[in-house]
């Protein structure tokens, strides 16, 4: 099986489940650089192509979940399941409320400096280390109760994420990531916290409308990132074991 990665310019923050999912079976985590949504594509590709034992199963989280669904349309032979773990909203509608949610879980002084940086990601690429304190910032806001880092994640490549992020956006709010998402042939699982400021609707409803063999399981007390809730993540790694062993 493979770990796709967030960010989009965040490789290795997966390193955690990789490790807890190969006590049971071969892991790949690839980290992906390329600075567009097609040769991230291609770097996937070329990683299961030469490492994997094809069809395989794989687990994308957050962006990560975006680029599974773009590499299972056009690379079917590649998957016989995807795993969408914390995925974005597949609509421009349920965007609105993410930020929102997330400045008001926190302090007015935090709620200021999020905002602020913000702004200037709309505007400009973030240096490395302001494009971390704004990740600092909105982990707090997406997480219900964070266990700490078990490793020291790699630095987020602030050029990636920036480029990758636009694109991305752009074939969601046209429309594009939901005609892409109609070529899926596999079994779609996607596993959300309902503590996510990540709308679930956002990747139920549409999605369930566009995938044939979709469903979603919502994790209760759990934020963005699973792994690392208290009190969701036993259950997170027992429906992960689960789901790829199941075809």
């Amino acid at each position: 099986m493979a770990v796709v990665h967030g960010g989009p310019g965040a490789p290795g923050e997966m390193s955690t489940v990789a490790r807890e999912l190969s006590s049971a079976v071969g892991v790949l985590e690839p980290l992906l650089t390329a600075a567009s949504v097609d040769g991230q594509v291609e770097e996937l590709r070329v990683v299961l192509a030469e490492n994997g034992g094809l069809p395989l199963a794989l687990i994308g989280f957050s962006w990560g979940a975006w680029l599974g669904v773009i590499f299972a349309a056009n690379y079917p032979t590649y998957l016989n399941k995807l795993v969408l773990s914390s995925s974005g909203p597949f609509e421009e509608k349920y965007v609105a409320s993410i930020l929102k949610t997330r400045l008001q879980r926190l302090r007015n002084g935090e709620r200021r400096e999020a905002k602020a940086l913000h702004e200037a990601m709309i505007t400009s690429t973030l240096s490395t280390d302001s494009l971390t304190r704004f990740g600092q910032l909105i982990s707090k806001a997406d997480s219900y109760d964070l266990l700490p880092e078990e490793s020291q994640p790699l630095p987020v490549n602030p050029e990636v994420d920036r480029s990758v992020r636009d694109e991305a956006n752009r074939l969601r709010n046209s429309g594009r990531l939901l005609e892409i998402a109609r070529r899926v042939e596999c079994p779609v699982v996607a596993i959300h916290g309902d503590y996510d400021p990540h709308p679930a609707d956002g990747v139920k409803q549409p999605l369930s409308k566009t995938i044939k063999d979709f469903r979603l399981i919502l994790l209760k007390e759990c934020g963005h990132y699973p792994w690392r809730e208290r009190k969701a993540r036993d259950t997170f790694y027992c429906i992960l074991n689960a789901e790829i062993r199941q075809p």
